[in-house]
Parts: structure tokens; C-alpha cells; sequence
């Protein structure tokens, strides 16, 4: 098993900046990806980026791409989503994945972190 737990979820203004954190543990040495998903209210969710463990391939959602940037740190077992230019729209619960699929890594998933971008 995997464990996530996710960080840095907030209340930002429209065009802000935020920086999620995810740290897992656990068999982590098992996982071949990890990524973000998130899901705004009355929506499906949405797969957002991913990132090998390697670090050396990342694969982004077209909303994302070119404002968000996900990067690892495997020696703290943690991977991160810098949120950039955010829009009212951006609103939702974030949820970082872990596991073999790619690029919609969805084996383990944290319990969530609230992003409200108000306008």
C-alpha cells in the first residue's frame, strides 16, 4: 500500500500562485508514477498531470499546460503541483495519485486539499 497525503491547498485571488505538496510513504518503491487529479463541484474528475518516479517524463492535461508544472523530490517521496495564473475555474478539490498507469496514474489517491481561486 501507498499513502498521500496532500498539502498547500487554499484561498488565492484569480492570477495567484499556489504550490501543492504531496508526500508518500509507504511502498512507495512500487509505484511507477505519480500525478494530480482534481474535481470541481458537480463535475467529474479531472486528471491534471503526472510525472514518472525517475522524474525523467511529466504529461500534461491541455487545460494545464504551460500554467501548471509538476516536479519530485524522491528523496523526501514527495511531488509537487506549482499552480501559476490561476482562474475562478482552477476552483476544486486537488488529489494526488499514485501508481503503474500512465499517464492517468489512479492506483492510490490522497484525501483531497480545497484550491479556491476567488475573482
Amino acid at each position: 500500500q501507498v499513502q498521500l497525503v496532500e498539502s498547500g491547498g487554499g484561498l488565492v485571488q484569480a492570477g495567484g500562485s499556489l504550490r501543492l505538496s504531496c508526500a508518500a510513504s509507504g511502498r512507495t518503491f512500487s509505484v511507477y508514477a505519480m500525478g494530480w487529479f482534481r474535481q470541481a463541484p458537480g463535475k467529474e474528475r479531472e486528471f491534471l498531470a503526472a510525472i514518472t518516479r525517475s522524474g525523467g517524463s511529466t504529461y500534461y492535461a491541455d487545460s494545464v499546460k504551460g500554467r501548471f508544472t509538476i516536479s519530485g523530490d524522491n528523496a523526501k517521496n514527495t511531488v509537487y503541483l506549482q499552480m501559476n495564473s490561476l482562474k475562478p475555474e482552477d476552483t476544486a478539490v486537488y488529489y494526488c495519485t499514485a501508481g503503474n498507469s500512465w499517464p492517468g496514474v489512479n492506483d492510490y489517491w490522497g484525501q483531497g486539499t480545497q484550491v479556491t481561486v476567488s475573482s
